[in-house]
């Protein structure tokens, strides 16, 4: 590897900027190192799908906070201008169309600066918290190859991780932002739902697009090039807001499952030792959740909900492939889900639109007496690949695996709070596990703010793959 792209490799993205805002690096330097760092690194990991080196080399010199910086787009639901979206699905990827122009957050963060090398691997359709699929194999974890990243934004968290990228974009409907930062020692913001006063009508709906980063900060600004033009940011943004003191916060504190039962030991004690570190900074801490958390009623309603979103999902497909969607064009647990959606009466539909409200409202009233809820962010360690896999003899058996791996992180995306993964604390084994930060809605401030803190006091950035 070269010297340029060593040095660079573990900056995050706000340091690769500073290098060229200083005329230190040229950005054409900096795409030419991570292209050295994809190229000498990916084939141990396969999280990157496709790359658009040529695109990236032939970028015009950027302006904006990020100029130059590398960067690597989720395939799945997001297109970029000439590149191809195969949302892990393998008639998207056999009909290989490329979009015509970017999706509007895609638009921000090139004028940013951003300059985009390739797209990096999701699960089909992002359904589990894998970047496995049958499109494109298995993403392995930089951590440990046998082991899988998460997801379903896991190949944005392996090449981040491995140190191709210093930040890669992520979309979260459940927790495929922060369950891939926690299995790769990164920050994972999933940030709020914008429009939490329309009614939440689909899966599509719980979608929220940011990036997995090495540092806080870089989640800030990211976070602010996404809201650029929306008025959400508080004054001078949530990057400026980084520095001010958040005061002595109420903290609730859930390191076992919402029925009691225990999660892994690791995973709770990362629940348990942020906790620690919380009171350290002043905050208060006590065990403490909001009760609808455990109202197991909602699980038909949700059931409706997410089945008739493959429906539509699948009806996209067809419109997309032009032609009528079969069984061996989506994989075994979408195909189920998308039967099952099908027939889900307007009924169904009216009472889990009515569910969600009644959860949401119930579940965010907790807020008005505390200020964040912290847990585990998964409550299992890294995965073996293939754990959460395809079973044509039992469809829905990776989504019951994926509920069992990840009972932390759906709910916040059907309330539309904002929450934050962590990467304070090292299992027994040496692997990241993440704790989990959940504000009240449109608080992103407030949960930065209290990142930071933590950042400073357990500083991570020295913890790498060996990889």
């Amino acid at each position: 590897m070269s010297s340029l792209a060593e040095q660079t490799r573990w900056l995050d993205a706000t340091g690769q900027a500073a290098l060229v805002a200083s005329e230190e690096v040229k950005p054409g330097e900096l795409v030419e190192a991570a292209i050295e760092r994809i190229e000498q690194l990916d084939p141990a990991l396969g999280a990157v799908t496709a790359r658009y080196f040529d695109q990236a080399r032939a970028a015009a010199v950027p302006a904006g906070p990020l100029a130059g910086v590398p960067f690597l787009i989720k395939d799945l639901f997001t297109d970029v201008a000439g590149q191809v979206c195969t949302s892990g699905n393998v008639a998207l990827k056999a009909q290989a169309r490329p979009a015509e122009a970017d999706e509007p957050l895609v638009a921000r963060f090139r004028a940013a600066g951003l300059i985009f090398a390739g797209r990096t691997a999701s699960s089909e359709f992002g359904t589990v918290p894998t970047a496995e699929s049958a499109a494109w194999g298995a993403t392995r974890n930089p951590w440990n190859t046998t082991l899988s990243p998460g997801g379903s934004s896991g190949g944005s968290a392996a090449a981040v991780a491995a140190g191709m990228v210093p930040a890669a974009h992520g979309t979260d409907a459940g927790g495929s932002i922060r369950i891939p930062a926690s299995c790769c020692g990164l920050v994972g913001l999933k940030p709020s739902r914008t429009d939490r006063q329309r009614a939440v009508e689909s899966v599509q709906d719980l979608i929220v697009d940011l990036a997995l980063t090495r540092s806080v900060r870089d989640a800030a600004l990211l976070l602010d090039i996404s809201r650029s033009g929306e008025g959400a940011a508080p004054a001078g943004g949530y990057l400026a807001a980084l520095g001010t003191d958040p005061g002595r916060l109420r903290v609730g504190l859930l390191d076992t499952r919402v029925d009691g039962s225990p999660v892994h030991p690791d995973c709770a004690e990362a629940a348990r030792s942020a906790a620690r570190l919380l009171e350290s900074l002043g905050h208060h801490v006590e065990h403490g959740f909001p009760a609808a958390l455990g109202d197991s009623t909602l699980d038909r309603l949700f059931a409706a909900f997410w089945s008739s979103g493959m429906a539509e999902v699948l009806g996209g497909l067809a419109h997309q492939l032009g032609r009528e969607v079969t069984e061996v064009d989506v994989e075994p647990l979408n195909w189920a889900l998308g039967q099952l959606g099908a027939e889900v009466t307007a009924a169904d539909r009216q009472a889990a639109r009515e569910g969600v409200a009644g959860f949401t409202r119930s579940v965010t009233n907790w807020w008005d007496e505390h200020d964040l809820l912290l847990t585990p962010t998964q409550a299992e360690p890294p995965l073996p690949s293939g754990t959460i896999a395809s079973d044509p003899a039992d469809p829905l058996a990776p989504l019951r695996r994926s509920q069992h791996f990840s009972p932390f992180t759906p709910f916040v995306n059907i309330t539309g709070q904002p929450a934050i993964s962590l990467p304070l604390h090292t299992g027994a084994d040496g692997l990241p596990i993440g704790a989990h930060l959940v504000a009240a809605p449109g608080r992103e401030d407030l949960l930065l703010q209290v990142a930071a803190q933590l950042e400073i006091a357990a500083p991570w950035q020295d913890r790498r793959p060996a990889l």
